[in-house]
């Protein structure tokens, strides 16, 4: 991290002002090549100085240049954003005389990645600010402002903080078994902290489950067989003639997606094929894919119609649905009822032509996700799929050690597996990682972030 990077902050495009930001060890230099105005290797830290870009005394731009000296920076390096006039050209001009006066282009999210390696934030933070400048609803902001501020790290923290102070007892009655002034370490005692643990562990992995699907919203799909009203139910539910109607079975062959807010979660719906035996391989590789999606989905709305008899294919997909997330949905209760609804212990009647049961199915789904309970809870939660892995991994570790207790290992044994939770502890918020990981991580961000 010797080098300084320069990138541009600010989406590429006309606008008002472009932000462009240089960090490293020579960024004040490197500015001060191209400016013209006050000398910014003398001016104060976090000041801003107005003055223009020149190259070779031609005037390029009229600007405003932020420095800020380190430590006190994002990065912890000394920064220099320079505030041009919006615009493509501009942008890209001032850009390029860093480029050539000794900056390079920096890589996508390399600056937050520096601010981690630095010790300005851990993991958890950086993910958050990724999820900040990603969120879509004011629950995901929350959600994304309080990994960035620190809150859902002080968790993890405090978890690593009990077992260190357990690991620590142990290793002075190891190492100091003479002395008769320590507490001495039992089996006993370690196995009720480590049960209190688990009991955090699991608070926080219950309330993280909240936390993905502010952050990812429900994976939600539409199935059943072909012309029971799937698309029809999308549109309405989008308030968009997304997908296309007919009366024509099969007219839907491949997946067609829209996505709707239901008190600040986002439900990413997808109509799929009607599913049935057919012969056209087109149709087929659409009733393929229905099938998949079963299994990835947070949610099932199952289509069935209100004016036929259930079917093979309806009675083999009611059984592959059972033990997932799904509603019945009941369309078409215009027509003549011939479905045998006594067979379904819950289900929701729709009619898409009569305008009726769309309200009635998003408060099922507020129900069955508890959407009412996570608009009044609070937004510290873990919601990557990293973290949450991890935390699932430690919970799986903490089983090791309790097993252990219960077959009366030696305590030295059990410290083993305890110090295995604290570091899968210490991988979330990055204080034991890998080049790959961090690699892979910040690759995600946005360029000049």
């Amino acid at each position: 991290m010797d080098d300084t990077i320069a990138a541009i902050s600010t989406a590429l495009g006309v606008g008002a002002i472009s932000i462009i930001r240089v960090s490293g060890k020579d960024a004040i230099k490197i500015v001060n090549k191209i400016f013209k105005g006050k000398n910014l290797n003398e001016v104060d830290s976090h000041t801003i100085n107005y003055g223009h870009i020149v190259d070779n005394n031609e005037i390029i731009d009229e600007v405003l240049v932020s420095v800020m000296r380190s430590p006190k920076t994002f990065t912890c390096e000394d920064v220099v954003e320079i505030n041009t006039h919006g615009g493509i050209a501009i942008t890209n001009k001032v850009l390029e005389l860093l480029l050539l006066n000794g900056s390079r282009l920096a890589l996508p999210g390399e600056f937050t990645k520096r601010a981690f390696l630095n010790g300005r934030i851990d993991l958890i933070e950086a993910e958050g600010v990724m999820d900040l400048i990603n969120s879509k609803t004011e629950k995901s902001r929350k959600l994304a402002i309080n990994q960035v501020n620190g809150e859902v790290s002080k968790l993890i923290k405090n978890l690593r903080q009990d077992i260190i102070e357990i690991l620590a007892n142990i290793e002075v009655n190891i190492d100091y078994p003479e002395y008769e002034d320590i507490e001495e370490v039992t089996n006993q005692k370690i196995l009720n902290s480590v049960s209190d643990i688990e009991i955090k562990i699991k608070n926080i992995l219950s309330k993280s489950i909240d936390g993905k699907i502010i952050k990812e919203g429900i994976k939600t799909i539409i199935i059943g067989s072909p012309n029971v009203g799937k698309s029809s139910i999308l549109n309405r539910l989008i308030n968009e003639e997304k997908a296309i109607v007919t009366d024509i079975a099969g007219t839907t062959r491949d997946i067609v997606e829209g996505n709707i807010t239901i008190d600040g979660i986002i439900l990413n719906i997808i109509d799929t094929a009607g599913i049935r035996k057919t012969d056209n391989y087109v149709e087929s590789l659409g009733v393929k894919k229905s099938l998949e999606l079963i299994d990835e989905a947070d949610l099932i709305l199952y289509v069935l119609n209100n004016n036929e008899e259930l079917s093979k294919e309806e009675k083999y997909i009611l059984n592959k649905i059972k033990n997932k997330n799904h509603i019945i949905i009941i369309n078409k209760t215009d027509l003549d009822n011939r479905l045998d609804l006594n067979i379904f212990n819950d289900y929701v009647k729709l009619s898409i032509k009569n305008d009726t049961g769309i309200d009635e199915l998003k408060n099922k789904i507020k129900d069955m996700f508890n959407l009412e309970k996570i608009e009044k809870e609070d937004f510290t939660y873990l919601s990557s799929a990293r973290s949450i892995s991890l935390l699932k991994k430690s919970l799986d570790s903490l089983e090791s050690v309790k097993e252990g207790i219960n077959k009366n290992m030696p305590v030295d044994m059990v410290e083993i597996d305890l110090k295995q939770v604290w570091n899968t502890l210490g991988e979330i918020i990055g204080e034991t990682y890998s080049d790959e990981l961090i690699d892979q991580l910040f690759s995600q961000f946005c360029l000049g972030k």
